[in-house]
């Protein structure tokens, strides 16, 4: 019986694994060994990070809702308590792309809010 030889699926292989490296640096994209190290990091970077996007963003909506916060006066925290007390379920994610595209409407929102805050702090003196 004779040799079977894998050339043809061996080179599948590492032309697949070639490709998924395209963008990486020097020989991590041409050498398929260092390719395929590289390639493993990637896709386990990958995975990890994916979590931590969820994070990353949340982090940005909250920054741009306190920048446009503060720019109608009031800080994050406030306008959250009283996004809470008008009972306004709005989710950071909307009010960011609020605060970012239509900072119109943010300003309404806030001011429309605001007097719940303004009672809520005169109960407490």
């Amino acid at each position: 019986m004779p040799r079977a030889r894998s050339g043809k699926v061996t080179h599948q292989r590492h032309k697949k694994v070639l490709e998924l490296t395209k963008g990486h640096r020097a020989t991590r994209h041409a050498l398929y060994r260092r390719a395929h190290e590289s390639m493993l990091h990637a896709l386990d970077y990958a995975y990890c990070h994916r979590r931590e996007r969820k994070g990353d963003f949340r982090r940005l909506w909250i920054t741009r809702i306190n920048a446009a916060a503060r720019a109608n006066g009031l800080s994050y925290s406030q306008l959250i308590v009283s996004l809470k007390k008008s009972n306004v379920e709005v989710n950071r994610k909307m009010l960011a792309e609020m605060a970012v595209k239509n900072p119109g409407n943010f300003a309404k929102l806030v001011a429309s809010v605001k007097p719940c805050l303004e009672q809520s702090e005169g109960t407490h003196n």
